[in-house]
């Protein structure tokens, strides 16, 4: 169950050989689940960083496949945590396990529940609420819902590195598994396709999505420094 592990960049970060690997860590090791792609390699926050060495990086991009398989790391697979977060459903929810959803606006948060009680009957969603936290006492309500209701994972869609801290808080609370999705829940109702099966398979995700989206350019920036780091081995 020890999977293993490289620093890359100052960010730990575990190599899952499969979809099983990851999901049999997810079902006894209750802890922050991040994904770890070029941009958090290169520009996430010491806090952030922090976070993720205290739990678990897992290679959600090619850039950190790439860097793993550079330090010796052959079996490693590239995780997308679009697929993450319903692979644990399918696996967990008809054990049991109780979840909480949040985040996205008001109109994806309510058709991503309602599709998910569709395509997993009896899902037991104990709580959940759009990403739109207006202040500091409806954060704190978010995260006191969450200790009082107990869930065993918690899907948070906000945006890193907003998700991760706001992950970081609630873990202080209430122990369970937490994932962060970024966009996902868009992609899960249909409200931003996902790129195309090619794109996907190589490694390509970033392009299509920067393609579909020229807002996203000083995102994409961060991939120059990391592709001189990984080519110059400084990672």
């Amino acid at each position: 169950m020890n999977q293993p592990q490289r620093s890359i960049n100052g960010i730990t970060v575990n190599a899952f050989s499969s979809w099983d690997d990851i999901l049999d860590r997810v079902g006894c090791d209750p802890k922050l689940y991040v994904a770890v792609n070029a941009e958090k390699i290169i520009a996430a926050p010491q806090e952030i960083r922090d976070a993720i060495n205290a739990n678990i990086g897992y290679c959600d991009g090619a850039g950190s496949v790439m860097a793993m398989k550079q330090k010796g790391v052959k079996d490693v697979a590239r995780l997308p945590g679009c697929e993450l977060w319903l692979k644990i459903i399918e696996r967990y929810h008809q054990q049991g396990w109780k979840f909480y959803i949040v985040g996205a606006n008001p109109q994806v948060h309510a058709a991503t529940i309602e599709k998910l009680q569709q395509e997993y009957p009896g899902i037991n969603i104990v709580g959940h609420r759009d990403g739109y936290l207006k202040d500091d006492a409806e954060r704190q309500a978010l995260i006191d819902d969450v200790a009082s209701t107990q869930p065993d994972a918690v899907f948070v869609a906000m945006g890193s590195p907003k998700q991760e801290r706001l992950m970081r808080d609630m873990q202080q609370r209430h122990t369970a598994v937490y994932v962060g999705l970024g966009g996902s829940y868009d992609v899960y109702t249909g409200a931003v396709p996902r790129a195309p099966l090619w794109w996907q398979r190589h490694g390509l995700e970033f392009m299509y999505r920067f393609l579909r989206q020229p807002s996203r350019w000083r995102r994409q920036l961060h991939y120059i420094p990391f592709m001189w780091k990984y080519i110059t081995r400084q990672l």
